[in-house]
């Protein structure tokens, strides 16, 4: 029986041994923001062994008062500046943000389950 993820409040359910098969799709795509606070900066910045500065200036840009993650194109599409196909995914797992590490329930999906499953081959109707 393969493991279930489920949350209160949401319609649907996640299978996380999909993301073996889906080839990142949440981590590529359209365009997007993946927010980092202080905490994840400092996260961040000490797994890739590199000061909190050099963090901001080669990895994140600022939105607004915020920082989010850089972004490459890639074929028409974007991916987010730490993932590599060739390495099976997130080279900073261990460090990811927190709006990484909550995926796929973020509240924007709550009512948008379809868009969610297009994505997102782990998503299992409740």
């Amino acid at each position: 029986m393969q493991d279930i993820v489920t949350k209160e409040g949401f319609p649907y359910s996640f299978t996380p041994s999909a993301c073996a098969t889906c080839g990142g799709k949440c981590c590529t795509g359209e365009s997007g923001y993946i927010y980092v606070g202080k905490a994840e900066m400092e996260r961040l910045a000490d797994f890739l062994k590199i000061d909190v500065e050099e963090l901001k200036r080669d990895y994140l840009y600022k939105s607004g008062y915020r920082y989010s993650i850089k972004e490459r194109e890639n074929e028409g599409n974007y991916e987010c500046i730490f993932y590599d196909a060739a390495q099976d995914g997130c080279t900073v797992y261990g460090a990811r943000p927190i709006q990484c590490r909550t995926f796929p329930f973020w509240d924007y999906y709550k009512t948008r389950v379809e868009e969610l499953k297009r994505e997102c081959p782990g998503i299992v109707d409740v």
